[in-house]
């Protein structure tokens, strides 16, 4: 839920002109008002509205609808939920699909409640495709990549590579280039292949833990590397079903929440009930909140919205000032700068009104 009070020096009110006058608004509908002063203060705690860095949907549609309306309203769901602004993210698609998608969600990528476009795919190893079409997974290509990066218009925001991928690194260099956040995921790559893809200006590990080789003390892989570099922030699906919150909570407290980014990664099922969904080419069943691929035990997506992970990460019985301040960097702060969007992540005079109430 989210609530705001407005204040008026007059207010319009029912056919009622009230000097000053109020307005209590929730969820998009205006739930009182009156002149004066507000009856009561908002319940809850007011923070800085969410940026969710990796999300493919909710409330029933998915990024890659071909119908923009609907494509608008599941980021309406998640603005309604708390979110300023949310990334646009797609998957593994033919490159004639994924090119189409990307020419259509450019003008909507632009406006302020979208983050830009996240290509999660389809330069990935096939080895860890997760919830992904493995068939439709390829090389990185130089002619596809300036396609894509013209057809964005300046709207691709990030991309997921695997790094070990022949013709990763040379992309990773022109992804820098055009001012793209690049992320290391869906990899199987070793400890020394991703540090190489870091050097080369990658900076975010994409859903750390979920579709990568997995840590071993004698071959430590993608994980130890990006938690090692202070270069990187790493997204975590905070939901308690892709990492334990545990892990969530002792990363935090381990390399810092400037380094932590929680991310839902919804798909259309987020705020919807159990039953079967899609993602990109592949069939999924939500079951107990829980989406994974059909006939299999793959999970495929989130469910989860921003406010369920901030709730999850600062509960509030014991949202002490610092656990706030933790769950609000997590959130919002880190999310935020990784994408160098100063204007987010932060309440203060002069910076755009939104906030999330929890």
């Amino acid at each position: 839920m989210t609530e705001r009070v407005v204040t008026a020096a007059r207010l319009v009110f029912d056919g009622e002109v009230l000097e000053p006058g109020w307005l209590r608004i929730v969820d998009g509908t205006i739930v009182d008002g009156g002149g004066g002063s507000p009856s009561a203060a908002i319940a809850g705690t007011i923070v800085p509205g969410f940026v969710d860095l990796h999300c493919h949907g909710g409330g029933g549609y998915n990024f890659t609808d071909p119908d923009l309306e609907k494509v608008r309203a599941a980021l309406a769901f998640h603005a309604e939920g708390g979110n300023a602004a949310t990334m646009l993210s797609l998957v593994t698609a033919p490159a004639d699909v994924l090119l189409a998608q990307v020419r259509r969600l450019a003008p909507l990528a632009a406006s302020s409640e979208a983050l830009g476009i996240h290509l999660e795919g389809p330069w990935l190893a096939q080895s860890r495709c997760g919830a992904q079409d493995p068939r439709s997974m390829r090389l990185p290509d130089p002619v596809e990549i300036e396609a894509l990066l013209a057809a964005g218009d300046g709207t691709i925001a990030m991309v997921t590579i695997a790094p070990e991928l022949p013709g990763a690194l040379p992309a990773i260099d022109r992804f820098v280039e055009a001012g793209v956040v690049v992320a290391i995921g869906h990899t199987d790559a070793s400890y020394e292949q991703t540090s190489a893809a870091i050097d080369r200006g990658a900076t975010v590990g994409t859903h750390l833990f979920n579709g990568m080789r997995p840590f071993a003390h004698r071959d430590p892989g993608p994980v130890l590397a990006l938690l090692d570099d202070e270069r990187v922030a790493v997204e975590l699906i905070g939901d308690g079903v892709h990492v334990d919150q545990r892990v969530v909570d002792s990363l935090a407290r381990r390399i810092g929440p400037h380094r932590v980014a929680l991310v839902s990664d919804a798909m259309a099922a987020a705020g919807m009930a159990d039953g079967p969904y899609r993602l990109g080419a592949l069939d999924v069943t939500v079951h107990e909140g829980v989406a994974r691929l059909s006939g299999g035990d793959t999970i495929a997506g989130g469910t989860s919205t921003m406010a369920d992970l901030f709730e999850r990460f600062c509960p509030p019985t014991v949202a002490d000032p610092a656990s706030l301040r933790a769950g609000i960097e997590v959130t919002s702060t880190t999310p935020a700068r990784v994408l160098g969007r100063d204007d987010l992540g932060v309440l203060r005079i002069g910076a755009p009104a939104s906030f999330a109430v929890v």
